[in-house]
This record gives C-alpha cells, sequence and structure tokens, in this order.
C-alpha cells in the first residue's frame, strides 16, 4: 500500500479500503464482504445504496450543493424543518441545522442558555449531564460528555458539568433494583441542584440510551419522567441527546417518546442524513423560543454549512425513504428478535455479562466473572480484541465503554440498519458466535490459569 497522510483513528492500524455498499453489506476492495451491524457509528439506519436517496442527491446537486444561510433559505431546508416538526411529538418545531452530532449539542446547550437570557436571567449559564455519558468530541459537547477517556487529554479545557451517576442497572452504585429503588440516580439531580443553585442552571443534558460511553444502557421506566418532573420544578430545560437514538432507532422517531417524555429540545444527527450526507439538527420547542421571537429573533450559532441544500435534500428524501417503507414501524418487533438471539448467545458465553438496549440499539457487556460481574483486566483490550475478531469474520460491531467509572468495563453496540431481515439476522448471529468462540480462545491465552 502507498504511503498515506490520512489521520485516521489508528496511525498504525492497516485498514482495508472499502469499494462499495448495498442494502446491510460493506464490500472491500479486495472484494470482503462485511454485515454492517453497526451501521456504521450508529448512523446508516437504512443500510447502503439506496437507489432513492442517491436519486434525490443528484437531483439536487443538479440545481445547487450550497447556499449560505445568512443570505438565502432553500426549499429543501424548508420542507425537512416542516418534516421533522411534524415527526417529532409535542411542540417540537424549531429547526437549527448543522454538520454533526457535536454540533448539535453545542447549539443546543446555546439556545438553552439563549433562552433564559432573553427572559433577562443572565445567572443561568450551566448546563448539567451525567457521568457515562457522550455529548460529542468539540470543547463544549465534551465538556458536557461524562465519558472520562475522551475527556482525558483536555480536562484542563473542559467544564465541570457531569454531575451524576447514569442509571446503570446492571451495576447500580446503591445495589437496588427499580423501580423499589425510588430512581435514586435520578434524584442525584436534586442534590446537585440545591448544591449549585437552580438559579444558575439552564438544562440539563441526557441521552435516552446510553450509547458510546456505556453500550446503550436504556433506563428503567419510570426514570425518564423523575428526571423532566425534577428539572421541571426547578426550571430546567431538559435536553435530550438523541443523536444516537433518533430518527427511529429505538421504534419511536424520538427514544424519550418510548419513556413517555417530551424534552424541551432535542438533538438529532447520525440517523437524519443515514449516512448519505453529513447533517445534524438542534430542535427546540415553543416554549424554548418564545422570548427569542419575542427579544433579539435571532439564535447566536451558526456555521458556513448550516442548512445546506444538499444535505437537507438528502436528509428529506431519508425521512420519505422511513415513512413510505413504514421502517419505523417494525423496529420494535425486530429489536425484541434480535435481542432474543443475543440472549441465547449470552447463555452460551460466561463472559456476556449483561444484553440491554432498547428496539435496534443494543448492548452486550463483557466481564471475566459473571457472578462477581468483575471486568477483564484493562491488559486484555477485550472490546478492541472483540472488534476486530469480528471485522475479521465480516462483521461489524461498534465499541463502547461500560464500568461504573466508564473506565473498567468492556462493551460492544450492536445497531444494524433499522431495514435489517429476520434472515440477516441469522447471519448477524451467526456470525458474532464466531467471533465470541474465536475471543474466548484469546481470552484463555491471556490468563491460562483463569485468574
Amino acid at each position: 500500500m502507498e504511503l498515506s497522510y490520512l489521520i485516521k483513528p489508528d496511525l498504525e492500524e492497516n485498514y482495508p479500503i472499502i469499494d462499495y455498499g448495498s442494502g446491510v453489506f460493506l464490500f472491500d476492495k479486495q472484494g470482503k464482504k462485511y454485515l454492517d451491524a453497526s451501521s456504521g457509528a450508529v448512523t446508516a439506519n437504512i443500510g447502503h445504496g439506496v437507489k432513492e436517496i442517491i436519486e434525490a442527491m443528484d437531483e439536487q446537486a443538479q440545481k445547487v450543493s450550497f447556499v449560505y444561510r445568512s443570505q438565502f433559505t432553500s426549499e429543501p431546508a424548508e420542507k425537512l424543518a416542516g418534516k421533522i416538526a411534524a415527526m417529532t411529538p409535542g411542540d417540537l418545531n424549531w429547526c437549527f441545522f448543522v454538520n454533526s452530532g457535536s454540533e448539535a449539542t453545542e447549539t443546543a446547550m446555546k439556545m438553552a442558555i439563549q433562552h433564559w437570557q432573553e427572559k433577562g436571567i443572565h445567572t443561568k449559564m450551566k448546563v448539567l449531564s451525567r457521568w457515562v455519558s457522550y455529548h460529542g468530541i468539540t470543547l463544549g459537547a465534551l465538556s458536557m460528555s461524562g465519558h472520562p477517556a475522551r475527556r482525558a487529554r483536555f480536562v484542563p479545557l473542559l467544564d465541570d458539568f457531569p454531575v451524576i451517576h447514569p442509571p446503570y442497572c446492571y451495576r447500580c452504585p446503591y445495589g437496588q433494583k427499580a423501580p423499589e429503588c425510588n430512581y435514586l440516580c435520578a434524584r442525584e439531580l436534586e442534590g446537585a441542584i440545591a448544591r449549585i443553585g437552580a438559579d444558575k442552571i439552564a438544562a440539563f443534558i441526557v441521552e435516552p440510551v446510553i450509547g458510546a460511553a456505556g453500550g446503550a444502557i436504556a433506563p428503567p421506566k419510570g426514570y425518564l419522567k423523575t428526571i423532566k418532573e425534577i428539572c421541571d420544578k426547578n426550571d430546567i430545560l431538559l435536553i435530550a441527546d438523541e443523536v444516537m437514538t433518533g430518527c427511529g432507532r429505538t421504534g419511536t422517531m424520538l427514544a424519550s417518546e418510548q419513556w413517555e417524555v417530551i424534552p424541551d429540545l432535542v438533538t438529532f444527527g447520525k440517523g437524519l442524513g443515514a449516512g448519505y450526507a453529513p447533517i445534524a439538527a438542534a430542535v427546540a420547542s415553543e416554549k424554548v423560543m418564545e422570548p427569542i421571537l419575542k427579544g433579539t429573533k435571532s439564535v447566536m450559532s451558526g456555521h458556513t454549512l448550516s442548512a445546506n441544500p444538499q444535505a437537507c435534500a438528502t436528509s428529506l428524501a431519508v425521512l420519505n425513504y422511513l415513512e413510505k417503507n413504514k421502517i419505523i414501524e417494525d423496529v420494535e418487533c425486530k429489536g425484541v428478535y434480535l435481542k432474543n438471539l443475543l440472549n441465547k448467545l449470552k447463555n452460551q458465553f460466561q463472559y456476556i455479562g449483561d444484553v440491554r438496549g432498547k428496539g435496534l440499539l443494543l448492548g452486550l457487556e463483557f466481564v471475566k466473572d459473571k457472578t462477581t460481574k468483575e471486568p477483564f483486566p484493562r491488559t486484555l483490550q477485550a472490546t478492541n480484541q472483540i472488534v476486530k475478531l469480528a471485522r475479521d469474520k465480516g462483521l461489524l460491531i461498534y465499541p463502547a465503554g461500560a464500568g461504573i467509572d466508564g473506565i473498567n468495563g468492556d462493551a460492544v453496540i450492536i445497531a444494524p440498519p433499522l431495514n435489517i431481515t429476520k434472515r440477516e439476522m441469522e447471519q448477524l448471529g451467526a456470525l458474532l458466535k464466531q467471533t465470541l468462540e474465536a475471543f474466548e480462545k484469546v481470552a484463555a491465552a491471556h490468563d491460562p490459569a483463569g485468574q
């Protein structure tokens, strides 16, 4: 291979060169076939090479691919905003389009702070969050993230937004079970608010299902409602980070809907463009926008490619495709089927400690001892080993953090395209079983005495 100057995640890794994709499969230049069981980074929600999307992209490219948002609006951007307003619950109507999930969460943070400023309240400047969370890699988004590994290099530049434990029932910090626990991890927010002062807090941001930082941790039934009640009681806006969970990934447009909660602000990304174009959005409710519409009439944020017509046309085609083919309606049923396959593997392999998630956002947590939940030693790098072994078998899965400290734990995310078939899920299960069998040997070689 020729010398490469491309900065890849691992500069020493020899990555396969991808050639093309079709449905849930990708093919590299050597002709090797991969089942995309993670939708890339939980992004390719409708799979690869969908003809209708490609045609919509070409049609828009024939017209115009770029206009600057302070000079023009465009038909695709206007239609996409209207489509999202129609597809989201409550009065989540106002869309600010950006290019990535990180930009979307930062924009939501800024909109929350501006909301209070426009009401004449200038002390509400903090945004609180949870440990074992991930909201993006830019400095503002990383400040909101409770992901120790990704924060580590930049701690002096970051604000301390994470303040409470996640709803990590598999490793409950209180040693209790929901709902008898009365959602103590949620009620930690009351203590944090009392310490900091509600008059200083603009918003609380939460992933409805924890993604990269925790490996698809879904909360117990009453958790999100408890969080929303605490926020409302203290005049704090609730931001739902739906970058990974939105656009049908859990079986509804918003994962928040699964727990009957309507947030004040929502962020979309990943599935919004389904990998066909870089696009994300911060979506605000009428409540959030009201003082801004009465005040400065301008949201203080923006990017050169915000509301890009090429990306918006692509996203509109993706959402239309989801609706036309009733894909979201089938996600819950498919998720149950896939989760059952994963639970069968859990019964076969002693080192699968937990199977969790919602819809087609599922996670496996790996442990050295299933009884004590002791994690594998960091020297084994179990997550990386499993991801690489899977790729060797032709299966793509997504690495995730785990452990109550967000460091000492191993997990992967299984999140195939939403239009995966039953037969393809069975192929996924078979390839994953081969991967886990291979890892069993690697783990035994690393610790031959079984200590």
